[in-house]
């Protein structure tokens, strides 16, 4: 970020066509998709007009990040929101852009009625596992394997996408418990899973040895969760590794 002074970013709801061709964009910028890959400029469109969501950040007239998210239904449950994606140009992560962004998502999702929100995401990448788990305050109870395939991304090493379904119970004592910066007690860890350091120096120097290590976290993951246990914390270390931990836990 160029300049002394800090950028202001600000956050809105996506609600044009060249909205969502910047998203489209930004995508394969963030991640490197090929067009194949990318979510098209239609699949906006249809999120806003079904009840989902399209938020972007920007600084000025730039869009730095965005996230969209659709509408899902389980037999039996309420209506709930699937975030899809969402990404944050190199320049401006660490900027706390992802967290406006989720924050948005939950203000609008409870406006709305609507108390639950998903998404997957990679349990290798222990940076955005704590994201998840200690500043926003998800959870974790299943496990879905390569659910998207093996994609054209480099941020994604030619792996199976191996995914944790992150749970964000947005009303939950939990939730705005850690938001007010007041979070409940820690539940009791039964079990951790622990990911080694140099991670993102594998995906690319040994990809074999990368694969290796992602197949012995899914069977941990797929035993635990077969337990009815629920990932409710992280610890991340200097050294880019971290450690779940996995209680007894309900909402």
């Amino acid at each position: 970020m160029a300049g002394s002074e800090k950028p202001v970013i600000t956050v809105r709801m996506l609600d044009s066509i060249p909205d969502y061709q910047g998203a489209v964009h930004l995508q394969q910028e963030i991640w490197g998709f090929s067009e194949l890959d990318s979510l098209p400029t239609r699949l906006f469109v249809v999120a806003r007009k079904i009840g989902g969501q399209s938020f972007g950040a920007f600084v000025g007239d730039r869009m730095i990040g965005f996230c969209v998210a659709l509408p899902g239904i389980k037999p039996g449950e309420d209506p709930y929101l699937h975030s899809n994606m969402l990404g944050v140009v190199a320049e401006y992560r660490n900027s706390g852009v992802g967290r406006m962004l989720k924050l948005a998502q939950r203000e609008d999702a409870l406006a709305r009625g609507v108390g639950l929100m998903e998404w997957t995401f990679d349990p290798l990448e222990i940076k955005n596992a704590y994201f998840n788990m200690e500043r926003l305050g998800a959870v974790v109870k299943r496990y879905v394997l390569n659910q998207y395939g093996i994609t054209s991304s480099k941020l994604h090493g030619g792996l199976p996408t191996d995914r944790c379904v992150a749970e964000w119970y947005l009303d939950s004592a939990r939730v705005k418990g850690l938001l007010a910066g007041k979070p409940e007690p820690r539940p009791e860890a039964v079990r951790t899973i622990h990911v080694p350091a140099g991670v993102d120096a594998m995906r690319t120097a040994d990809p074999k040895k990368l694969r290796e290590v992602q197949r012995g976290i899914t069977e941990q993951f797929l035993e635990c969760f077969q337990q009815g246990l629920t990932v409710t914390g992280v610890e991340k270390y200097a050294d880019g590794a971290g450690t779940y931990q996995l209680s007894h836990w309900e909402p």
